[in-house]
């Protein structure tokens, strides 16, 4: 572990020295903006760029070049999917660069797929597409880029012909969770993207009496034209830890017993979930004390997602503070509370805390109503000022949800509108 950490420090102060400049702030605009009514829209998007599957007989051109870095040159490892997403995104880029409506990109996290080696060259490549956004781009990890980096078919434990690990740190979560910090994150309290902005990290303003929530620079808040949003760090395909870490990616050191899970795995989701649970807190905290009209809340897991694992309750159980926290907060505040989340890749808009709820989901290429309810799978809750979207994501075209924001107006829930909030899927 001492080995792994002090290579770890040694690669963020590299990153740390070699970071992307930022290109323009303008601070004095972001607090006009927090105040200000005026409408303004952004971009939302997520699980992408994805490698779509690995090649088969009757697709065999979506097959990633020899020697990219989307595929190893080790023909005895596993093909990480085809190169169609990440090709199309610097297009992609632009597009929603010339959108006029857009002022703003949120990325709900997974930049790979879960098919797709974790290494420091890759997450450079997006660090560096990502650059060319001109608005402020605020992005929350996913599960693909950190905490699934253990799994074996993300290539955690796996070595090449060299006998050398294909994953950064063998695919330790806690490592990548650093190396993505490191280079995402280098400077808290600013966002990506040309023009950037100033957020609130958590990494600033932690609660003293928790000095372990200083390492969640991720976590970020902010408000705009009266709305506050608040970003929380919860990955969603290992089910905020519910499943037991690969310990064939560390060794015994880190080697689960039984179905007792490793310390390192113990420790990150206490501390991660606690630093979670105490920065909704003090969103909410800040709505009330500034009088925003409504709360965004961004996460990368669908806290919801049955996931086809059986029984449905253990697999989603981790979440459950996490959702009671949200409940309890959206009812006592009283205003509308949007939560935005990525992880199980189809559109779908629902208020999962509330029975009986209709719903819109993707199906194909068209949106049906449809009466499926997971709030089935948590206590019952009963707040009606809550409403969920699932941004669509993992497969090729690329698209973004363009969510306009207008605290002047209060719509009715629907399938593509809440409060002062209306969205529409974009395809450029």
């Amino acid at each position: 572990m001492t080995k792994l950490l002090a290579s770890t420090t040694l690669l963020v102060a590299a990153l740390g020295a070699t970071s992307l400049a930022i290109a323009h702030n303008d601070d004095d605009n972001d607090e006009l903006q927090a105040h200000s009514s005026r409408p303004f829209t952004l971009a939302v998007y997520g699980d992408a760029p994805y490698g779509c599957k690995a090649p088969t007989a009757a697709a065999a051109s979506d097959e990633c070049p020899p020697g990219s870095i989307f595929r190893p040159d080790d023909a005895n490892l596993p093909n990480p999917g085809d190169p169609r997403q990440i090709e199309a995104t610097p297009a992609f880029i632009g597009a929603v660069n010339r959108d006029p409506k857009v002022a703003l990109v949120v990325h709900v996290g997974d930049i790979h797929s879960g098919s797709q080696f974790c290494t420091v060259a890759y997450d450079r490549t997006i660090l560096n597409l990502w650059s060319q956004f001109e608005d402020p781009l605020v992005y929350t990890p996913g599960d693909n880029e950190w905490a699934d980096c253990q799994k074996a078919k993300e290539g955690g434990g796996v070595v090449n012909a060299a006998g050398d690990y294909v994953d950064y740190a063998a695919g330790h979560p806690v490592a990548n969770l650093a190396l993505i910090r490191a280079m995402f994150f280098a400077e808290p309290g600013r966002t990506l993207g040309a023009h950037s902005k100033r957020v609130t990290s958590q990494a600033q303003a932690y609660d003293p009496a928790f000095p372990s929530d200083a390492e969640y620079v991720e976590n970020v808040m902010w408000e705009q034209s009266q709305v506050l949003f608040v970003t929380i760090n919860v990955p969603g395909g290992s089910n905020n830890d519910s499943d037991t870490w690969n310990a064939g990616a560390f060794g015994s050191a880190f080697a689960a017993t039984g179905n007792t899970k490793s310390a390192p795995q113990l420790q990150d989701l206490a501390q991660r979930t606690g630093a979670d649970l105490r920065w909704l807190d003090a969103a909410f905290a800040r709505a009330d004390a500034h009088h925003v009209k409504a709360v965004v809340i961004v996460d990368q897991a669908d806290m919801w997602d049955l996931d086809g694992t059986l029984p449905a309750d253990n697999h989603l159980a981790k979440y459950e503070p996490l959702i009671a926290k949200m409940a309890a907060k959206s009812q006592a505040f009283g205003k509308p509370v949007l939560l935005f989340n990525g992880d199980s890749h189809h559109y779908r808009s629902d208020n999962p805390l509330k029975q009986q709820q209709p719903c819109v989901t993707e199906a194909g290429a068209a949106s049906t109503a449809c009466s499926e309810d997971d709030w089935a799978t948590h206590p019952n809750y009963d707040v009606s000022n809550f409403h969920r979207v699932v941004v669509h994501g993992s497969t090729f075209p690329l698209e973004y949800l363009r969510l306009a924001v207008d605290t002047r107006v209060n719509n009715a829930p629907s399938a593509t509108s809440f409060g002062p909030f209306s969205w529409e899927r974009v395809i450029p």
